[in-house]
């Protein structure tokens, strides 16, 4: 079975191009990935079966074999400090939710600044 590394995958686009190892470029469909992957990043090895398709080769049957190191494993917040970043997002929550129970929505830059936080901290708790 070939091999490669993932060149570039856009899970907005549904579609990637994996390197094999002769340096040939081989379409990667979003389609294509291992049951409950939806997404890879560059550097990615994987092994697949190439068929031939109106794009040119497009991998089939993809197994990822390694993935490449996590940065935001890397860059994980200390577990002390992670739970002080959620306590104090508990009580911006309440605040926001007292509002809403009088009919108050919070602005857009609020909503904004408070979505960030939340997929912030959600980052730390996937790292």
């Amino acid at each position: 079975m070939p091999t490669g590394r993932v060149k570039w995958f856009s899970l907005e686009k549904g579609f990637g191009f994996i390197s094999n190892d002769e340096g040939e470029d081989v379409y990667l469909a979003a389609t294509s990935l291992p049951e409950g992957v939806t997404t890879v990043k560059p550097g990615t090895k994987i092994e697949f079966s190439i068929i031939d398709s109106r794009k040119g080769p497009q991998a089939m049957s993809v197994h990822v074999v390694d993935a490449p190191v996590s940065l935001a494993e890397n860059s994980r917040v200390n577990s002390d400090d992670l739970a002080a970043m959620i306590e104090d997002t508990i009580k911006i929550l309440d605040k926001v939710g007292n509002g809403l129970r009088h009919g108050r929505h919070p602005s857009g830059v609020e909503a904004e600044r408070l979505g960030r936080v939340l997929r912030g901290i959600a980052g730390q708790l996937e790292a």
